[in-house]
């Protein structure tokens, strides 16, 4: 059963630009694993972690470093939730995530399917 879907897309450039901007939104954004990755993989976890929110019903106690975006080579990227986004999820019974990335001219988008058993 689908809890919740997500979506949501960033202007890389504009994205790129604030990061520039504001030194101090990277570590606040992103987890260690995540904060190296190229612009456009840090857009597109961006976007993952707003749709996250938005699958999840959007509340606002939710922490930006309680999930992690990952990829393996080969594989589908992963969501890994933990702190404030891995309770909102067991609250709603979410026992599996869906995630596609992409990230093509200037933009990157993210849609997050929650799904319970």
């Amino acid at each position: 059963m689908i809890v919740g879907i997500g979506l949501d897309v960033v202007d890389v450039a504009r994205f790129v630009a604030t990061l520039a901007a504001t030194p101090r939104l990277r570590d606040k954004l992103f987890t260690e694993a995540e904060r190296d990755l190229p612009s456009n993989s840090l857009a597109a976890r961006f976007a993952a972690k707003e749709a996250i929110a938005k699958a999840l019903g959007a509340p606002g106690n939710l922490a930006w470093h309680d999930v992690t975006v990952t990829r393996t080579l080969g594989g589908p990227p992963t969501i890994e939730a933990t702190g404030t986004v891995a309770a909102r999820a067991e609250a709603l019974g979410v026992t599996h995530w869906h995630l596609s990335l992409t990230h093509d001219a200037g933009i990157a988008s993210a849609f997050v399917i929650a799904e319970a058993a």
